[in-house]
């Protein structure tokens, strides 16, 4: 090799004991930051909280003052039309059947329709005169107590990434859920029960199942636990076993787990199980009694409709609203309770493809009690000072059907969802799509910020909770993230 051509410095790389030099500068270093790394004296840029493995879910203090101390989640699985629920949009009446200048030709699921009025009736609701629709007169009744936000947008067109963004920060499989997030900060105020619950639609799980309620990269502490009204914690009680043998056995297992953990002082894992068995051995106890209904007064049943004979459904999902309720009163920092399965062709969800009206019949019967009671129980019992109440779906709904259809196809460019409770401005709309529904125009937020205002509002700054995994400090926000004051209180 001709050295002239190289630059001056290219030439210093040639030099043997230059590069001797800066190789043992270079390792001394590395071994400087492992060893000030052991001692913990490297300046932290994570800022995740100091959790004690044998108390994982112990209450913890926010970054600042929270104006929530729990959470509850209403996740209508399948993309909710807004423009059927909560976007009222009367230019769609005046170009009903007619195609959409400049519109796409094709979308998710094939050619583009013309467009399609409301297939329900607005009318303005309560002191603001919000409008909103029939299919929920429930829920509409409760619209002077509602922020919305008609402007959130989806990175995904897809229902299941599309769930995974909402829930998890990230389209893709394996990150950790919004529950698992709070409840890794802030620990829980009960320690009888899971400090967060995923409750299932009483007709199965959504799309993307457990990664909605999945820890993700968090230590598995922080997964959600699954229940039901319908289906209980599984495998609490010992099949063959008496309760006193049971508790016999439970005893002499503490008294072995503590002799064991004292002889292996400092085994994070080791504690961690142990606190995982007790609080299991407590759940034998407390979750039988959380889900046994038949101490709520009739009146109550009758509010949330879960004494409904004849729509079998919308019961069983109002008792698991109640259950919802009964775990909030009981301290459990986060409640995810699902409205809508499977991908079923819109059959058991929200996924209104062909026959929109139709299915959204049954499904709005479902949740709209139910749900709206649920609210109005929290309120009643001056539990709503301290609960925040969410309602989400995945993505929106185009402003045309399908062509050769009766239903929307799939919109993650503009979308409502809604928050209720603790910290939350009453009564406003915030943010707004364009004339006929397809875009968010205005004050325009993609889910980063829904998810950053939620952990705001529970006294967590989103850029200060990480976790470092694969030497990346990861946060539920990803890089991005922004607090929507507006709808604050």
């Amino acid at each position: 090799m001709n050295h002239e051509l190289l630059s001056a410095t290219g030439r210093l790389l040639f030099d043997r004991r230059r590069f001797l030099t800066t190789s043992a500068t270079a390792l001394g270093s590395i071994a400087l930051t492992n060893l000030l790394g052991l001692d913990g004296l490297l300046a932290a840029e994570g800022q995740g909280p100091i959790i004690d493995p044998a108390r994982p879910f112990a209450p913890r203090q926010p970054h600042f003052p929270a104006k929530a101390k729990n959470v509850v989640v209403i996740f209508c699985a399948g993309a909710v039309s807004q423009l059927e629920t909560w976007d009222y949009k009367p230019e769609l009446i005046q170009w009903d059947d007619k195609p959409l200048p400049g519109g796409p030709a094709v979308t998710f699921q094939g050619p583009a329709g013309n467009l399609a009025r409301p297939q329900y009736t607005f009318r303005p609701r309560g002191q603001t005169g919000k409008w909103v629709s029939d299919m929920i007169p429930h829920l509409a009744g409760l619209t002077d107590d509602i922020a919305f936000i008609h402007s959130l947008t989806s990175k995904s067109n897809t229902h299941g990434p599309a769930e995974n963004f909402l829930s998890t920060g990230f389209v893709l499989d394996g990150f950790p859920s919004l529950g698992s997030w709070v409840t890794y900060a802030l620990g829980s105020e009960s320690q009888e029960l899971p400090s967060y619950v995923a409750i299932p639609d009483p007709r199965g799980v959504p799309q993307n199942g457990a990664n909605n309620w999945g820890p993700g990269f968090l230590p598995a502490a922080f997964q959600g636990a699954t229940m039901s009204s319908k289906n209980p914690v599984r495998h609490l009680a010992a099949v063959g076993v008496s309760a006193d043998a049971d508790r016999a056995a439970r005893s002499l297992l503490q008294k072995m787990n503590a002799r064991h953990l004292a002889a292996h002082p400092g085994d994070s894992k080791l504690a961690a199980r142990i606190a995982s068995y007790e609080l299991a051995a407590r759940m034998q106890l407390s979750v039988p009694e959380i889900n046994d209904l038949s101490t709520e007064p009739a009146h109550i049943l009758k509010m949330y409709g879960a004494d409904d004979t004849q729509n079998k459904d919308k019961a069983a999902f109002a008792k698991n609203c109640i259950l919802a309720r009964r775990l909030i009163e009981k301290g459990v920092r986060f409640v995810q309770l699902f409205n809508g399965a499977y991908a079923s062709g819109g059959a058991l969800n929200w996924d209104g493809h062909s026959k929109l009206k139709e299915q959204y019949d049954t499904h709005a019967a479902i949740l709209d009690q139910p749900a709206a009671a649920l609210i109005r129980d929290l309120k009643q019992r001056g539990m709503l000072e301290d609960t925040l109440v969410v309602w989400c779906t995945e993505f929106g709904r185009m402003p045309f059907f399908q062509k050769g259809a009766q239903g929307r196809d799939h919109n993650p460019d503009g979308f409502t969802c809604w928050l209720t409770g603790a910290g939350v401005k009453p009564g406003i709309s915030h943010g707004a799509t364009d004339e006929l529904g397809q875009k968010a125009i205005e004050n325009v937020h993609p889910l980063y910020h829904f998810n950053a205002t939620i952990l705001h509002l529970l006294g967590l700054d989103f850029e200060r909770l990480s976790f470092e995994h694969n030497g990346v400090q990861r946060r539920l926000t990803n890089v991005e993230g922004k607090v929507i004051r507006e709808v604050l209180a």
